[in-house]
C-alpha cells in the first residue's frame, strides 16, 4: 500500500550558489557519506542538488510535518546503480508513526535541473 508520494526539483546553479554563500549548509543538509565519493573527492554539484531533492521529496511523501532533520535521511546508492534512502533519527520515527516498510526513489539532473520522486510503501 502507498502511504505517501514526494516530487521535488532543484535548480542546479541556485543549489550551488547556496552551497558558496553557506558553506556550513552542506553539512546541515547531508552526511558525510552523500558529500564524499569512495575516493574522497566531494561529489559534484548534480548530485549533491539531487539527493536535496529526494530529502524535500522525502518530507512530502512523509506529509511534510515539521521537525525533521536533514541528516536524519541519507540518499546511497547501491552497486547495481539503483538510489536507496537510509532513514533514523526524526524521519525513521515519523515512518514508522506513518507504517511505511520500504521505500522507492528516483533521482535525475539534466538542463540544469535535479529532481527526486520518493514513494513511502507500506
Amino acid at each position: 500500500m502507498i502511504i505517501g508520494v514526494g516530487i521535488d526539483v532543484a535548480e542546479i546553479e541556485r543549489f550551488d550558489e547556496a552551497l558558496e554563500r553557506t558553506p556550513q549548509l552542506a553539512y546541515r543538509l547531508f552526511v558525510e557519506k552523500e558529500l564524499l565519493l569512495p575516493s574522497g573527492e566531494r561529489r559534484g554539484i548534480a548530485s549533491l542538488a539531487a539527493r536535496f531533492a529526494a530529502k524535500e521529496a522525502l518530507a512530502k511523501a512523509l506529509g511534510a510535518p515539521a521537525g525533521l532533520h536533514w541528516t536524519d535521511a541519507e540518499v546511497y546508492v547501491e552497486e547495481s546503480g539503483q538510489p536507496r534512502l537510509r532513514v533514523r533519527g526524526t524521519v525513521a520515527a515519523r515512518a514508522a508513526e506513518l507504517g511505511v516498510r520500504h521505500w522507492h526513489v528516483s533521482l535525475s539532473h539534466d538542463a540544469g535541473v535535479a529532481s527526486a520522486v520518493v514513494i513511502a510503501e507500506g
